[in-house]
């Protein structure tokens, strides 16, 4: 009986997934605003009936595809920290950067911020969401521990490094992963002394 629950379950994510990829690239064709259920189903070869036994509309679609990426983008950032240990940004390297893999892996999702008419939500949640990591899950100490305003710092430094991101993926990912992770690093060295995962509270 479990198994039968796994295979149900493992069939209806795989089915949500089409739908999200059917969405993703609908987008890109047409915009978003344009896009209709219709659309969706015929491009993910399913029937109507199906798509409603899993969202009410395109909105709750998109609604789950911009959480489900932004929270697998969150999870993504901690993997590689110890919780309480500091890293030093001279000893940084390309694995401490698990998010610019993870953008990569899906950046079928992610170069849909390259769109005006794209998921709503997107251009404002996906730099939040980078904030609220910095804000939640690390401490940050400045280069020769200059006292700075520390909320100030973060949004400079999480803004900062989203604008480098979103200029990597509109230039069609140009650098690769380790090339892109270098000039990152280098920035960080710049401002930035060490950094401690202190973990996601919410989660424990």
């Amino acid at each position: 009986m479990h198994s039968e629950q796994n295979t149900t379950s493992q069939r209806q994510n795989r089915t949500k997934n089409h739908l999200k990829q059917a969405l993703i690239e609908l987008i890109k064709e047409n915009g978003y605003h344009s896009v209709t259920v219709k659309n969706i189903v015929d491009y993910a070869s399913y029937n109507r009936s199906t798509f409603y036994i899993h969202y009410s509309d395109k909105i709750e679609l998109a609604k789950d595809l911009l959480v489900s990426m932004l929270q697998g983008l969150e999870s993504s950032v901690g993997s590689p920290y110890v919780a309480g240990r500091k890293v030093y940004t001279t000893k940084l390297s390309a694995s401490y950067l698990n998010i610019v893999f993870y953008i990569y892996k899906n950046r079928d999702f992610f170069e849909l911020i390259n769109y005006d008419d794209t998921l709503p939500g997107l251009h404002i949640e996906f730099p939040q969401m980078i904030l609220k990591m910095y804000k939640e899950q690390f401490i940050f100490e400045t280069i020769n521990h200059i006292p700075v305003n520390m909320e100030y710092f973060k949004r400079y430094t999480a803004y900062g490094f989203y604008g480098l991101i979103q200029n990597w993926i509109r230039n069609g990912f140009k650098e690769n992963q380790e090339e892109f992770i270098h000039e990152v690093i280098d920035l960080a060295k710049t401002h930035i002394y060490s950094i401690e995962y202190i973990g996601n509270k919410d989660k424990s």
